[in-house]
């Protein structure tokens, strides 16, 4: 078993552990536009992509990155992944499906250089990362609902 699982496991049994909060409604705040979403790697892309949120770990990574370190700076000492709808059945909503995987290791290595920074500063308050995934209906994309939400927490990016 890893350390950081270890040490996961006797955090929880000495305190409860605060996890963040929701990253939607951060990102927002923002106001982000359409040119936010599409980035440079994207401005040709053939649909609209405003509203692809987890495609802002591509495209506008320093704002996800802020949110991250705002709720740790708030006292959380788990960030979850900015992954809610990084599934290749979400993301056919943008005609992304082949960017999924991509998308999903860039937010798990994202989160995971923030939570090593402030552990860093705080050696005795380490912060962790939870893969957030959603459960999704088989119904066509444009139709799709969320069913649970599930957390994961693994050993290669806690």
């Amino acid at each position: 078993m890893s350390s950081k699982v270890e040490q996961l496991r006797a955090q929880l049994n000495e305190r409860i552990l605060v996890l963040d909060g929701g990253m939607g409604t951060m990102i927002q705040s923002y106001r982000l536009h359409e040119e936010d979403f599409r980035g440079e790697r994207f401005a040709d892309w053939p649909c609209d992509l405003k509203g692809n949120n987890d495609l802002l770990v591509l495209s506008k990574p320093e704002v996800i990155a802020a949110i991250h370190n705002a709720y740790f700076e708030a006292g959380a000492d788990i960030i979850e992944t900015n992954t809610f709808n990084s599934t290749t059945i979400a993301m056919a909503d943008y005609q992304m499906e082949s960017l999924s995987a991509e998308i999903n290791y860039a937010a798990a290595k994202l989160a995971r250089a923030c939570a090593d920074e402030w552990s860093a500063r705080t050696p005795e308050k380490p912060r962790y990362v939870a893969g957030v995934l959603v459960q999704l209906t088989a119904q066509p994309p444009s139709r799709r609902t969320s069913t649970t939400r599930r957390f994961v927490i693994s050993p290669s990016i806690s």
